[in-house]
């Protein structure tokens, strides 16, 4: 019997969703006073580890250059600093310069740091506090961490505490889209509430050869369109992983009414999927990939067909909306959970019915889910005002062995660097897929 790997992205939200309820972007205040993107970076001269003078000019001539503002006795500097050393050891191979400005007073204490925490890039500083640094008065930093990314042309692109808007930038600068080796089909599937639109993306195959396949599973008003699902959809095709990403019932192209959605027939709509790409003869290995609700739909599926599937990732997983169905309340949005209506419409006009309220309060996610007893994968955001991190650390719990990722400052739909949980998310499968 083929197995099943399940990873689970999950779309829970509209743009109006997020909008709403977005979280504070740390730059309104703690960035208002870095270099804004276009002024030219101030040249200085300061000292590295070993004794050696190091001029800015000469360093960046020419180059992408990612300038770190940091101290060894700053928590949030320490904690970021390993996000830092990945960034270089993905982006330095591709020419880009990394150099940390230190506003440690002891040398000492600074080069113990530097060295135990493995950062390989060049460390320059005045030994002196940040409120003393001249460097610090002309680059505008109040605040550690702060990371610019300097341009060849000596100029600011971007200005930030956050470092995945570094990232992110950087993976627009040099990491292009994977060129298009293969098909790409649209179908239908007959699901729960009539046919489900898709799309099959497979890779370049030779007669008789076989490949593994993804399913994704998009979340609760979103559809199959959603970025991240497409992104993953993408790179696995390049990388001859071939995918499935599907409309449920009452969403995108597919058949049925939104009204009418509940997640139990969602359920039903995956487990049609599974049975026809199943039957696809080149198919060996399978994956689900879903989001937030569609993370809990995954997590359930694995738990029902635990002898076919192989793995799961969870992102952002929205287990929450059991609670949040027993105390009646659907994204603040207030009802009565012992005496539900036929249905509710939420703030931007959207209508859920009674069937969805009343089947979520009864959801055994975790009970169903633990199952489960294959390789999984977690990843949420710290970020995430929609659906707490604490939900991803229980299943992280009830799978003994699984992965966990918590991003720091991403919010629920991953939105700050998009790039960087598809990139765990694909390594974990092509990873496990073997």
């Amino acid at each position: 019997m083929k197995r099943i790997i399940t990873l689970s992205f999950l779309c829970l939200f509209l743009t109006a969703f997020n909008s709403t309820f977005s979280q504070n972007d740390l730059d309104v205040k703690y960035a208002a006073e870095l270099l804004k993107p276009g002024t030219p970076a101030p040249d200085f001269q300061l000292t590295t580890i070993d004794g050696k003078t190091l001029k800015f000019s000469d360093f960046a001539k020419e180059k992408y250059v990612v300038l770190d503002f940091w101290a060894s006795w700053c928590p949030d500097c320490r904690k970021d600093a390993p996000e830092i050393v990945r960034m270089y050891e993905r982006f330095h191979p591709k020419g880009v310069e990394f150099l940390g400005v230190s506003f440690d007073t002891d040398k000492e204490k600074w080069a113990a740091c530097v060295e135990k925490m493995g950062i390989p890039y060049t460390q320059v500083s005045e030994l002196k506090r940040m409120a003393q640094s001249a460097v610090a008065g002309a680059y505008g930093v109040r605040w550690i961490p702060s990371v610019y990314l300097i341009g060849p042309d000596g100029k600011v692109l971007v200005s930030t505490v956050l470092s995945y808007k570094i990232e992110k930038k950087l993976w627009e600068l040099f990491e292009q889209p994977q060129a298009h080796c293969g098909n790409v089909e649209k179908l239908t599937i007959k699901g729960s509430r009539g046919n489900l639109s898709a799309v099959l993306r497979t890779p370049a195959l030779k007669p008789g050869a076989q490949c593994d396949l993804v399913v994704f599973c998009h979340g609760f008003n979103s559809d199959k369109e959603f970025y991240l699902l497409k992104m993953a959809a993408e790179q696995l095709q390049a990388d001859g992983v071939a995918s499935l990403i599907f409309d449920f019932n009452g969403h995108g192209e597919s058949d049925g009414k939104f009204k009418d959605m509940t997640i139990p027939n969602e359920i039903e709509d995956l487990d049609s999927v599974l049975a026809y790409v199943s039957k696809l003869p080149y198919v060996q290995d399978i994956a689900l990939v879903g989001h937030s609700q569609g993370g809990v739909v995954a997590a359930m599926s694995a738990g029902n067909h635990p002898d076919r599937i192989k793995s799961v990732v969870l992102l952002a997983p929205a287990a929450i909306l059991r609670s949040d169905a027993l105390r009646g309340n659907l994204f603040g949005t207030t009802y009565d959970p012992l005496d539900i209506p036929e249905s509710i419409v939420l703030f931007n006009g959207l209508e859920v019915g009674g069937r969805y309220l009343s089947t979520a309060a009864r959801l055994p996610i975790y009970e169903t889910a633990a199952n489960y007893h294959g390789s999984a994968c977690l990843i949420h955001g710290t970020g995430d005002v929609l659906v707490p991190y604490t939900d991803s650390e229980r299943f992280h719990q009830t799978w003994s062995g699984s992965e966990y990722h918590l991003l720091d400052y991403y919010d629920h739909n991953f939105t700050g660097c998009p790039y960087r949980p598809v990139e765990i998310t694909v390594e974990f499968l092509e990873r496990t897929l073997k």
